[in-house]
């Protein structure tokens, strides 16, 4: 019996050579709202692994990608509207209320966008639903995303499992996301881990540099 030809839409692995141009760095809601101890609720194994792990990593990835050449863009937690009307539903019923222009909506000094990186606000879990993030990442010829930031089990595992349904190449680094708790995080990387491709820091570092 002949065997049909293997479709060349088809890959042995996830693991597909990164190519500068064609490559982005997403930072997920690494803004002062999230990041204020004082004035959110207790979260402390949340701060540590935030402020000891999850954010140096986040600005090893994000400094790599610059040196090679790669589109680093931010997405923030951010009214449209001064009474926010346009929030989500779960954003009203979660009361999540980030002022438009805000000191809340800005990303974290530890992170600050470099000068014609994309900020992106949002009012939804994945920013696949609430902004022009896949317009505007298409227009720029990108298909491949790596994924950090807030919160593990919420945005990240939402952007993950939308931008694989979209058609995009998606990559977890999973020691560049936290969440409440370490319990979560590491339930929320088995759950979403057949939509991406999962790497650690050290190892994406190594292929941004690499990369053409």
């Amino acid at each position: 019996m002949t065997m049909k030809p293997r479709p060349q839409d088809i890959f042995e692995t996830r693991a597909q050579p990164l190519v500068a141009g064609r490559t982005g760095l997403l930072i997920i809601d690494a803004q002062n709202w999230v990041m204020d101890e004082k004035n959110r609720q207790p979260r402390p194994e949340f701060y540590e692994a935030a402020r000891t792990a999850a954010i140096p990593n986040m600005a090893r990835l994000a400094d790599a990608s610059r040196k090679a050449g790669v589109e680093v863009i931010y997405t923030v937690m951010e009214n449209f509207t001064e009474d926010g009307r346009d929030r989500s539903l779960d954003y009203k019923l979660s009361n999540f209320f980030i002022p438009k222009g805000s000191w809340d909506a800005k990303v974290i000094d530890e992170l600050a966008p470099q000068r014609d990186e994309m900020v992106i606000p949002k009012t939804s879990s994945s920013l696949f639903n609430s902004t022009n993030f896949e317009y505007l990442v298409r227009n720029i010829g990108l298909d491949t995303i790596i994924v950090t930031g807030f919160l593990t089990d919420q945005c990240v595992d939402h952007t993950i499992r939308d931008g694989a349904d979209r058609g995009f190449h998606m990559i977890c680094a999973t020691d560049a996301c936290a969440t409440d708790t370490k319990a979560r995080h590491e339930a929320a990387l088995k759950a979403f881990k057949g939509y991406c491709r999962s790497e650690t820091t050290a190892a994406l570092v190594e292929a941004i540099s690499g990369c053409k």
